[in-house]
């Protein structure tokens, strides 16, 4: 089978070159000539635990090409996938969808009368994308010989890959019967795995994608304000989330307490569900009161840092220890840091910050920051330290060297990475979330 991923960003390369492992040839192409080239020596513009070596063996099996070219790679391929950004609009609050209804408008113009092509939505979009790009393709190109299906990505940065070959599940939606068939046999490698397969309606996939990831930032905020809660009556969060995850119905995963979720998705997608019901007259008030929580969650936390440190920061080296949003990836989209880093330097902190591969990424987006080339340098002088992101070189910490480096021994622990009787056990004045 023959399929294009129109975007060469993270959903668009790490799906194009999984589905290349599986034996389809795959072309992405972006209109970005530096992105392309870059791709083109071998020199993956994101970070994802073992995407280079993917693409690269894939690429030399001929099976995954790069091109900035719609029109040299459109004609005759099985499926193309929309996979490029649906950023919060500016505004109000909506996602952004200039960039699909743009790629709808370039793919109409190579679809044909005489070879069926799916046009596949792989990017987080609105419920009724779909049928708009149906819309759009059928009145550029009346003659134009295709269906359409939404196919939404379940995949963590960090671990990408490992989702992908082995997803929890597949969603896919469609009203074409030809095109169920072509989805059908772009996964047929997962069917085989025995895989679920969840076949809908172009509107029930396309709000499965939000409504899971509302569901899962609900229980992150869930968890958040137990923990909070724990903190005013003296109870472990850890333990409670242990306590009530062992239930079958509620699960363990997403109880981990922290300073908020950020990312690529949660942040966005919540905000655009918000939008979304509320334009159709049917309010989620559980995802309103999530987004708001989270918001100011993560502006409070720099408050903890300035306590902990003895309510002035004025002047003093803080030192921060990660701060892409989470830990296996670059990604700095909503990230804590974002909130925090600023609301110290304002404050009148001097930064001093280290994070494994972020601090590229993250120099584009934040000014002023001391940036370290190790965790002990940023450590150097600090009065405070806080974890902000939970690398695993931050998990196992000489408290004996950071204690004769820093100018005070006082960790604040927003992943809880450590466990207080542990901490006890150092002459670190120790804090955390919901313990």
């Amino acid at each position: 089978m023959n399929i294009i991923m129109l975007g060469a960003g993270y959903v668009g390369l790490v799906s194009g070159a999984c589905f290349s492992e599986f034996g389809v040839n795959v072309t992405c192409v972006d209109p970005d000539e530096g992105k392309i080239q870059r791709l083109h020596d071998g020199i993956i513009p994101i970070y994802e635990p073992g995407l280079d070596d993917l693409v690269k063996k894939n690429v030399t099996a001929g099976r995954l090409n790069f091109s900035t070219a719609l029109a040299k790679c459109a004609p005759q391929v099985d499926a193309l996938f929309i996979a490029v950004g649906t950023p919060t609009r500016r505004g109000d609050g909506h996602a952004d969808l200039t960039y699909v209804y743009q790629a709808a408008r370039d793919i109409a113009a190579y679809l044909t009368p005489d070879h069926f092509t799916v046009v596949v939505t792989k990017s987080t979009v609105p419920i009724g994308t779909g049928r708009e790009v149906e819309k759009i393709i059928r009145e550029a190109n009346p003659s134009a010989n295709f269906g359409v299906a939404s196919n939404p990505e379940f995949l963590r940065e960090g671990s990408a890959i490992g989702d992908f070959m082995r997803p929890d599940r597949v969603v896919f939606g469609t009203n074409s019967e030809k095109a169920a068939e072509v989805m059908k046999a772009l996964y047929r490698p997962l069917y085989l795995l025995e895989t679920p397969i969840v076949q809908t309606t172009l509107e029930s996939s396309e709000l499965t994608k939000y409504a899971g990831n509302a569901f899962l930032a609900t229980k992150i905020t869930f968890i958040n304000e137990m923990a909070d809660l724990c903190e005013k009556v003296g109870a472990n969060v850890q333990d409670v989330a242990r306590g009530i995850g062992l239930d079958g119905r509620i699960g363990k995963k997403f109880l981990h307490a922290g300073p908020g979720y950020g990312g690529s998705c949660f942040p966005k997608d919540t905000l655009a569900l918000v939008k979304t019901a509320a334009q159709v007259g049917s309010p989620v008030r559980i995802v309103e009161t999530v987004v708001d929580i989270n918001n100011k969650r993560k502006a409070h936390m720099a408050e903890r840092v300035i306590a902990a440190a003895g309510g002035d920061v004025k002047g003093k080296k803080v030192a921060v220890l990660g701060v892409s949003f989470k830990p296996n990836t670059d990604d700095m989209r909503d990230s804590v840091a974002l909130d925090v880093i600023p609301a110290l330097q304002a404050a009148g902190a001097i930064v001093q910050a280290f994070d494994p591969v972020a601090m590229e990424e993250a120099g584009k987006l934040l000014s002023n920051v001391h940036w370290m080339k190790d965790t002990y340098e940023a450590l150097q002088g600090a009065c405070v330290a806080v974890i902000l992101t939970e690398w695993n070189e931050f998990r196992s910490l000489d408290f004996d060297r950071a204690k004769q480096i820093m100018a005070a021994p006082v960790l604040v622990d927003l992943r809880n990475v450590y466990k207080p009787e542990e901490m006890a056990k150092t002459d670190f004045a120790y804090s955390s979330i919901g313990r």
